[in-house]
């Protein structure tokens, strides 16, 4: 998927005008794009020194924390949309992350590999891990800690209280609704808090 749709596709579940955290927000491409397209307001959470000086020099607010060690430093509430783009398969935790999302923001939008599609799906029946455009790497080599799939994400954000508000594919960037588990390499979900 092209970092302009997957901008373009999640741009379109941010409300005008949000005020947006953006969780292992890379280079900050994201919280730039909702900044200019979508007159957004924020801050994006980075870890890696050099993510966080290309943040710096596209004017986005970030702060150079490890998401591992929670949401602490946010009040409940304090952002309309939390964004996740890429980043819950790198966390330890991802139960304590989604609370997190939920305690921050009135909503969070999460977008992860979907280890069920089914090129996916072949190569383990072929017995390989899987090498894909969103899963690039050598299962020896890879950043990820875990990879989830577009149905698991469903029963973990029941897990945590959460209730789901839209969830969808996204496949050579068009967004796939039907069967989307095995259609689909990217999954995205938005979610609040179902208290």
């Amino acid at each position: 998927m092209s970092t302009a749709s997957i901008q373009q596709l999640i741009a379109q579940l941010v409300p005008q005008g949000s005020r947006v955290l953006d969780l292992g927000c890379g280079d900050g491409a994201m919280l730039d794009y909702l900044q200019r397209e979508r007159g957004c307001s924020g801050y994006g959470v980075e870890i890696a020194d050099a993510n966080v000086l290309a943040c710096i020099r596209r004017g986005v607010n970030v702060i150079q924390f490890n998401l591992d060690e929670g949401l602490a430093l946010f009040d409940d509430k304090s952002f309309d949309v939390v964004l996740q783009i890429d980043t819950l398969q790198h966390l330890r935790n991802a139960e304590v992350m989604l609370r997190e999302t939920a305690r921050v923001g009135r909503c969070g939008i999460v977008a992860f590999p979907n280890f069920a599609h089914w090129p996916n799906r072949l190569s383990v029946l072929q017995g390989r891990m899987p090498v894909t455009k969103r899963l690039p790497y050598q299962w020896y080599d890879t950043p990820n800690i875990r990879v989830g799939t577009h149905a698991d994400m469903a029963t973990l954000a029941e897990r945590v209280g959460l209730r789901v508000l839209d969830s969808f594919g996204v496949q050579d960037d068009k967004v796939v609704r039907l069967a989307p588990n095995w259609r689909a390499s990217t999954s995205v979900y938005k979610l609040e808090s179902a208290t």
